[in-house]
């Protein structure tokens, strides 16, 4: 066990280095192998610690950059809550081993086990998906067709059936490998384009946050007013003929982060914007709900009407932006003593109307879950926007895995994807992933492009979560089936005879 133990720590820390920083995507195939070779011919018991192993190994590696921005202490929570999933995991493999073609069980598992880890507790955590790690390989291509979901089934199996090449080192095994690796390529060969229905300009304004550029709350009026001088130098180089006209443009979020609808300079500073530019701005505000909450959202700013449309963020982070059970327990130490109302959560699936355009609203890690931008593209999106604040993790490896899941959605969905962030990283992106146009870290960027919008929907987006109950059906199927494979492996295993002794003559 101590042997198995530490070889799945290296297979946690491998499968962290197939995603960013390191992007060694060709590696993720033998981090899910590995977590199979480990945990076979275990108890239960023992494959589930194993599993649990991997688990530390992996998540508290791959998501380090929350302790140096954040805090260590929730960085050991979540890491911890999380790893204890790959545990779980770990318990039901002696049971899916038992079945036929047991690769494809246990990755139906491994993708409803990320689902589950994804949304639960509370809003969970998506960061470490496997579909997630694929942005830049000719797997990336296969989200159009399958969704993030299915991506990442498409991933395990092709690790777990890796590992049975390995165990059965049979001409079967290494054909199923060859072929669903050729399957998870096809896609690259064959990519799904929505054919476009019209053209937009817009201007992505990254305004930069004064000061050590990692606290919004250092100058929160600083940074309106960096968007607001952005907003307005661009309203000139328009006037100049130096940049065409915007249809609109587009706010991260917290580019106030006091409520504008309070707070009069703020206001002030929003409205000089949008009339010097003329044409809406969707903004970034924390708006007050009462005195002991908050709402995240993206306001859409018109010259004539003022405030109009609103999206508000659907996945507020537990001990990020508010305090779960606060009734019952309310700390006041750390971190999570700056917390003193919590945000509440949007429901809105329906796409924002931005100028005429059909927008799918997202804002930072709502990015990451499935029942944000899919439901607004189902709705008749025409276009990706996600605004973010990033500047609590902008000297840390966060920016380039979120940048990474906001590609992968413009493939998903195949549309194109503006993204707006306060000081990095701010982009627009092509539909087939591409980085059209990208903003320097902590610096104040405008970026004027012409995208296109589509009404058509990907196969992906056609299925939305048909995927996901597929796999977590087949899975309680499976475990059920699994359970009693093994409940009768053992039974007829029956107990150890001990040979009788033969009869002494000895007195």
């Amino acid at each position: 066990m101590l042997q198995r133990s530490f070889l799945a720590v290296l297979g946690g820390v491998l499968l962290t280095a197939s995603f960013e920083p390191i992007a060694f995507a060709w590696l993720l195939p033998f981090g899910v192998a590995s977590f199979a070779l480990l945990t076979s011919g275990l108890s239960v018991r023992r494959s589930g610690v194993v599993g649990l192993v991997f688990g530390v190994a992996f998540y508290f590696s791959h998501i380090e950059w929350m302790r140096a921005s954040i805090g260590p202490d929730a960085w050991l929570a979540l890491s911890t809550v999380e790893a204890l999933f790959y545990g779980l995991l770990g318990l039901a493999v002696p049971l899916l081993r038992r079945l036929p073609w047991w690769p494809v069980w246990l990755a139906a598992a491994w993708t409803t086990m990320e689902t589950a880890r994804s949304g639960w507790p509370f809003s969970g955590m998506p960061w470490g998906r496997l579909s997630f790690a694929a942005i830049d390989t000719p797997a990336a291509p296969a989200v159009a067709y399958v969704g993030m979901t299915g991506l990442s089934f498409l991933l395990a199996l092709l690790g777990f059936l890796l590992a049975r090449a390995v165990e059965d080192r049979s001409l079967p095994a290494v054909g199923a490998l060859v072929g669903m690796g050729a399957l998870v390529v096809v896609p690259a060969v064959f990519p799904w384009t929505v054919p476009e229905t019209g053209k937009a300009t817009v201007a992505v304004v990254q305004g930069n946050v004064p000061g050590p550029g990692n606290d919004i709350l250092w100058d929160p009026r600083g940074v309106t007013q960096n968007h607001v001088d952005a907003t307005v130098e661009l309203a000139a180089d328009v006037a100049a003929g130096n940049e065409p006209m915007p249809d609109f443009v587009l706010w991260p979020e917290n580019s106030t982060a006091v409520d504008p609808f309070d707070d009069l300079p703020v206001s002030t500073g929003i409205q000089q914007a949008v009339q010097a530019i003329g044409v809406p701005v969707v903004v970034g505000g924390i708006v007050d709900d009462g005195p002991d909450h908050v709402l995240n959202q993206g306001i859409v700013w018109d010259p004539e009407a003022g405030a109009g449309d609103r999206y508000t963020k659907h996945h507020p982070v537990p001990y990020g932006e508010y305090i779960p059970f606060r009734d019952i327990w309310d700390p006041k130490f750390g971190q999570l003593a700056l917390i003193s109302r919590d945000m509440k959560s949007g429901t809105r699936t329906e796409p924002l109307r931005v100028a005429g355009v059909r927008v799918a609203d997202a804002i930072c890690f709502d990015v990451a879950y499935d029942d944000v931008m899919p439901p607004q593209v189902r709705d008749g999106a025409e276009l990706l926007a996600v605004q973010t604040s990033n500047a609590s993790f902008i000297f840390t490896h966060q920016i380039e895995q979120q940048f990474a899941i906001t590609r992968l959605r413009a493939i998903e969905a195949g549309r194109w994807l503006t993204v707006a962030s306060t000081n990095g990283r701010s982009g627009v992106i092509a539909p087939d992933g591409t980085v059209v146009a990208t903003a320097p870290k902590l610096t104040t960027a405008v970026m004027v492009e012409e995208v296109g919008l589509a009404s058509g929907l990907t196969p992906a987006m056609w299925l939305g979560p048909w995927p996901t109950r597929l796999f977590t059906g087949s899975t309680l199927a499976a475990l059920v089936c699994g359970a009693i494979a093994y409940r009768r492996g053992r039974e007829f295993a029956g107990p150890v005879e001990v040979p009788a002794k033969e009869p002494s003559d000895a007195c």
